[in-house]
């Protein structure tokens, strides 16, 4: 697990597009896994912004979300569709036709999780895939409780996770309380995770997904077992880590070594 420590979101933001530019740009057929929420919007923007400066192309790249409301349609304003079109996807030289999501209005939403299971193999899996982390430690929709080797299923949402979405809805508008997301199996097969997490709010959950034991308690804690995981944090996300001085110290190492030949660095 490599741990970068950055001075705010902005550089969290820059450094996470800088890492992902350069796998583009390396294979332009790159099959990216995206998240939605407050943390991604200015890793996107810097995303755009490349686009535009001819830095990269989106052209031959694949898509796929981790999670899409179960009952609302993707024209729907708070659909995570709508969220993915209007921060990124109307932005880029993308095909549309390419970006994947869970369905979230389906007659048959078991079969919606299968299908979006056999479509994620059948593009070659992900190889980067993006994340947040809730304050209750949840990757995805996988709430606490989630089993650590769950596919892509309907879930259902936390009161916690439910109170925090309520202000993205009318007083009087439905607001679901179920989901379809990716499974923290599904997650674990991507070839390359990167964590996000910004402010004082996350500072709890980077230290149990960091130090903590790995557990359905903090469904972000699995990620300890990948061989592959980035965690890309600022220092009010990282204020309660007990070995914080020792994380910049590695990273500082891991910095020198990659600017020189003696090998390719590892998480």
């Amino acid at each position: 697990m490599r741990i970068v420590v950055l001075k705010n979101a902005q550089a969290v933001a820059e450094f996470a597009a800088n890492h992902i530019i350069a796998l583009l740009n390396k294979k332009s057929h790159s099959v990216l896994g995206l998240a939605t929420g407050s943390t991604p919007i200015r890793l996107y923007k810097q995303l755009i912004q490349a686009n535009e400066q001819k830095k990269v192309s989106y052209k031959n790249v694949t898509t796929f979300n981790l999670d899409e409301y179960l009952g609302l349609s993707g024209t729907h304003l708070q659909s995570y569709r709508h969220f993915m079109n209007h921060y990124f996807f109307d932005h880029i030289d993308i095909n549309k036709e390419d970006t994947f999501l869970p369905k979230g209005i389906t007659s048959d939403p078991m079969l919606a999780c299968a299908e979006y299971e056999k479509k994620i193999k059948e593009k070659g899996g992900i190889d980067i895939q993006l994340l947040g982390v809730g304050s209750n430690g949840h990757i995805g929709f996988n709430e606490p409780s989630s089993s650590l080797a769950s596919r892509t299923r309907i879930k259902a949402l936390s009161e916690d996770t439910i109170a925090a979405n309520k202000r993205f809805f009318a007083v009087d508008e439905f607001q679901p309380s179920l989901s379809i997301t990716m499974g923290i199996g599904t997650i674990l097969e991507s070839r390359e995770i990167i964590l996000l997490a910004t402010g004082s709010n996350k500072a709890e959950a980077i230290r149990n997904t960091i130090e903590g034991p790995v557990a359905a308690s903090c469904p972000a804690s699995i990620l300890q077992m990948h061989q592959h995981v980035m965690i890309v944090i600022d220092e009010e996300a990282a204020q309660n880590l007990k070995d914080l001085t020792f994380y910049k110290h590695i990273e500082r190492e891991n910095q020198r070594l990659a600017s020189s030949s003696y090998c390719d660095l590892e998480a």
